[in-house]
């Protein structure tokens, strides 16, 4: 069966091409209106021609191929608020850090850090004008203070600040993952500062947060363990901000992460016990239509408690076109299925396109649409129990397949007993999720007793411990592993090449396969052909300082890190993971550094350089060294001054502004990241 043989799955590539375009250039939206406008109007008048003469035209195709594209463009232009002039963007400034009478609606209660409590808000009103737009809102953890709920109204008086690029290489880069989700600012204040606003006004996502708070508090009288607590609102509720660094941590490097994030396979499964229990309405007059409104009904209520994530709403939508067509006895077409949640998804999230999860969901299940029945078909036990295990690890290896390229692409490992704790996990899941639906129904209508509360919480337990077992098989556990975009690709071909070999044994075929093994050998040379050879670089860290020379597939690594702080960095991994460097070792930090023909002088807090013989290009100041600035300028004319993270920021003000007035380049790595001196 030939994937591309469908259509909504083309108009649908083409819609994700479109969405692409509008992403990586800068097409107004005028623009976009006007040649979707055309090209729809033209499409329109082709059908029209094409329907009287009864004849089929490849312009048509093509015409409704570049429509879908312009619409992929338009959607991506559209959903963006900032390019409206009602956005809160056009009225302010974040130059002189001026203060903005602020209105805003608090919409998604994320995970705090170590110092805030994190929120995205709604801006309503700033600066006596009504506004649209979210912005990032910290406050400062008060331990006295209530938390905020979602839709809370406050006012504050503060100034919008720009979100922080990645100051290191190859560091996650928080700023453009909030950008995707039309996050483009964070405020900062304290719970003292806000003015709360009384309100009736009440959103869905309102609404569905007091659901949750509600379900919460009905189980908090049956003293549930903390991380037991968590995961139940993570397989429920689809919130996964309260689980704890640890357990987190165990579920990834288990393979079995998946299961916290509400996805398919939990939807699925909510599915057919929803179907169970609707099946009596479908003896009643119009009954089979009762029971689907209520299944999409029931499930969009569900997505919605879960936070409308990227992969809840996937999955929601897919099954929504299931229970549809299933019960009006449509026939349907799994790819097809698809293909028509991805198209709805994007027009209405274009930007989803980019989430990590979106990517990984989707390539999750079509690898098991497209892989499983073969490997199924290997071998086909005759009882129950070995068909069901071996049909859940056929499964569990195609998801992987799908998935692993992608994985090893941001996530740099791969857990090597995944297939384990699926094995055990996947097949009580739909036991563990029916029960817990219960233990909640039973606990929102005062009906819940303790033993059932114990015997459920005894079940979360046993389960966190096997997690927490497998994880710790370090021998299965492959980290830092080097993989970029390129070989994301390559390794995208190898596999399907493979499995189109696998199905079909012919010479196209075969063909395919061997050039795909060509492209990844040479992908895999020519990244080992780019990596950097010769550079040296000042790093930032807070508090400290961390120098790194890179030579010939070796980084030599200069810090005055204390132990607890070197086993927490994960600067040097992230740069050595990303480049592919094998060796890396440790030395004490040096007062002068000969890079080739170019000298770099590091001046500590002991403030003594000696100069005889060269004048050195490069000055690095480090842990707030007391030296007149200007006389030392006059004594050797560095090119670039350099203050990395180790020094007072008063320091640092008064170097820069000497810098300024001298007209010499000045460098502060905690506001323009990391610098990179190549040689």
């Amino acid at each position: 069966m030939r994937l591309l043989n469908f259509t909504i799955v083309k108009l649908t590539l083409c819609l994700v091409i479109g969405i692409i375009i509008g992403y990586l250039t800068h097409i107004s939206i005028t623009t976009s209106i006007l040649s979707t406008t055309i090209l729809l109007l033209t499409l329109l008048v082709m059908y029209l021609i094409a329907k009287k003469q009864f004849t089929k035209s490849i312009w048509f195709g093509l015409i409704a191929y570049l429509a879908m594209i312009s619409v992929g463009i338009l959607t991506t232009n559209i959903h963006n608020q900032k390019n409206f002039s009602s956005h809160y963007t056009k009225l302010i400034s974040t130059e002189n850090d001026s203060l903005n009478t602020t209105t805003f609606r608090v919409r998604e209660i994320l995970k705090p850090s170590n110092y805030y409590d994190k929120f995205v808000v709604d801006l309503l009103v700033v600066n006596d004008k009504n506004v649209t737009g979210k912005t990032l809102l910290n406050i400062q953890k008060d331990s006295l203070e209530s938390s905020l709920k979602v839709d809370d109204i406050y006012i504050i008086r503060t100034s919008f600040k720009d979100l922080k690029k990645p100051l290191n290489p190859n560091q996650f880069n928080y700023k453009k993952y909030l950008e995707n989700k039309y996050i483009y600012h964070q405020l900062f204040t304290t719970n003292k500062s806000l003015l709360a606003i009384d309100t009736k006004t009440t959103t869905l996502l309102g609404i569905a947060d007091n659901i949750r708070q509600h379900i919460n508090k009905k189980l908090k009288p049956f003293h549930f363990k903390p991380d037991e607590l968590s995961i139940i609102n993570a397989l429920l509720l689809g919130q996964r901000q309260d689980i704890s660094e640890e357990v987190y941590t165990s579920y990834t490097n288990a393979g079995a992460i998946h299961i916290l994030a509400v996805s398919g396979l939990h939807v699925g499964i909510i599915l057919i016990i929803l179907s169970i229990i609707l099946k009596p309405l479908e003896h009643i007059k119009h009954g089979k239509f009762i029971k689907t409104i209520l299944l999409v009904s029931i499930l969009w209520s569900f997505a919605l408690i879960a936070g409308l994530s990227a992969s809840v709403t996937r999955a929601v939508t897919m099954f929504s076109i299931v229970a549809i067509a299933l019960n009006l006895k449509r026939p349907t077409n799994i790819f097809n299925t698809l293909a028509i949640s991805m198209f709805i998804i994007l027009l209405i999230k274009p930007l989803f396109l980019f989430d990590v999860g979106f990517q990984l969901s989707y390539l999750a299940v079509f690898a098991i649409v497209a892989i499983d029945p073969f490997l199924y078909n290997l071998w086909v036990p005759k009882y129950w129990i070995p068909n069901k295990l071996w049909h859940t690890f056929t499964i569990t290896v195609s998801a992987q397949l799908g998935i692993v390229p992608l994985s090893l692409f941001y996530f740099h490992q791969f857990p090597g007993l995944f297939f384990i704790s699926n094995l055990i996990i996947i097949p009580f899941l739909g036991i563990i999720l029916g029960f817990g639906i219960l233990i909640i129904l039973l606990a929102v209508l005062n009906l819940l007793p303790q033993f059932g509360a114990n015997v459920y919480g005894c079940i979360i337990s046993a389960m966190n411990n096997f997690i927490e077992w497998v994880s710790k098989q370090e021998a299965f556990l492959f980290r830092d592993i080097s993989f970029n975009q390129i070989h994301m690709v390559v390794s995208y071909l190898f596999i399907i090449s493979f499995f189109r070999l696998l199905f079909k044994r012919n010479y196209p075929n075969l063909r395919f396969f061997l050039i795909s093994i060509i492209v990844i050998q040479s992908a895999f040379i020519i990244n080992k052909l780019n990596k950097p050879l010769n550079e040296f670089i000042v790093f930032h860290k807070s508090r400290h300082t961390l120098l790194g020379n890179t030579t010939n597939n070796k980084i030599l690594i200069a810090s005055d890190f204390d132990s607890i702080t070197k086993s927490k960095n994960k600067i040097i991994t992230n740069y050595s993971v990303a480049n592919g460097i094998s060796t890396i070792e440790n030395q004490t930090i040096w007062p002068i550094y000969q890079l080739k023909d170019k000298y770099l002088l590091v001046i500590d807090s002991l403030s003594i350089y000696h100069l005889n013989t060269f004048k050195p290009d490069y000055v690095l100041l480090r842990q707030s060294p007391k030296i007149n600035l200007n006389r030392l300028i006059d004594s050797i004319s560095p090119k670039l001054i350099i203050a990395d993270g180790s020094n007072y920021l008063s320091y640092i003000k008064h170097w820069e502004n000497i810098c300024k007035k001298r007209k010499l380049p000045f460098h502060q790595t905690s506001k323009k990241g990391a610098y990179t001196i190549n040689y």
